[in-house]
């Protein structure tokens, strides 16, 4: 693909996933008081108390945080990231003046989660993302070295507390249903329902095991040379990469040959290559 077209699709992205960010929060969690984390969040509880338009909040403290992570961290975030940083607020203002979709805080709550996430991660897949609490949670990392993880949780869990405070305990548990919503969707955009399988397989019978994995189920195979941790015997051990739906026979066919073997499955989210996904 010629890169002029691929940054195009790329930008197009990040503006079409912010879109949908502004969407779900002015339709369903402003209106609920679901603040579920993140800049947008910390806006819903400043539009409660102060009522301040939570687009220009969020403005307010994007266009800082960015900058401050390209001085802390030393990163070039890029061009996208700061497209995404200016234009999720200006949807915010642009569509804030949209009819709430629902009354009822479960329902604000779980598709507000997962219209955040669907955007958030239609901007990751144009390879941005559009600031916030992220790059607040990278500098925690960078100075505190607590894992990035713990960071981002320590940040959207006391605005998850915040809220429960300013508004009630019952919006801050739906808050944590918003959040739980957004993470695995965006897990849903950026792998897709397509999980695999990665198969470890120990066998006497290699060479037929090997042999029927590809001839009947017609997947490539990879032996890797391993050692017993207890015995220290070197042994050859089979992985195999399938789809879900293939899972199953590959079993049955290794016990058909080798009812003493040793099969170990693992799923695997994201795989590229021959049969599969292509980069």
């Amino acid at each position: 693909m010629p890169l002029l077209v691929r940054h195009a699709i790329e930008y197009g992205l990040v503006i079409l996933g912010s879109f949908f960010v502004a969407l779900a929060f002015n339709v369903f969690l402003l209106p609920n008081n679901i603040a579920s984390g993140g800049v947008a969040g910390i806006s819903t509880i400043t539009k409660g108390i102060f009522d301040w338009e939570p687009g220009i909040v969020q403005w307010v403290l994007n266009v800082p945080l960015f900058i401050t992570g390209v001085i802390i961290l030393g990163k070039n975030f890029g061009v996208k990231s700061f497209v995404g940083t200016m234009v999720l607020p200006l949807f915010v203002l642009l569509t804030s003046n949209l009819a709430p979709a629902t009354p009822d805080p479960l329902l604000g709550a779980i598709f507000g989660g997962m219209g955040v996430g669907l955007g958030l991660g239609i901007v990751f897949r144009g390879r941005a993302s559009t600031g916030g609490i992220d790059l607040a949670a990278q500098v925690l990392h960078k100075f505190t070295h607590l894992p990035l993880g713990v960071s981002v949780a320590l940040f959207d869990g006391l605005i998850v507390l915040t809220s429960a405070l300013v508004f009630s305990l019952e919006e801050g548990l739906y808050a944590l249903i918003g959040l739980f919503a957004t993470s695995r969707t965006i897990d849903f955009v950026q792998v897709g329902l397509n999980t695999s399988k990665n198969v470890m397989i120990i066998t006497e019978n290699l060479e037929e095991t090997r042999l029927k994995i590809l001839n009947e189920i017609d997947r490539g195979v990879t032996v890797l040379q391993g050692s017993g941790g207890y015995t220290d015997e070197q042994r050859k051990v089979i992985m195999c990469v399938v789809q879900q739906n293939e899972f199953i026979k590959l079993t049955q066919t290794v016990k058909r040959i080798d009812p003493g073997a040793f099969v170990v499955a693992m799923n695997a989210t994201e795989v590229l290559g021959e049969g599969f996904k292509m980069p």
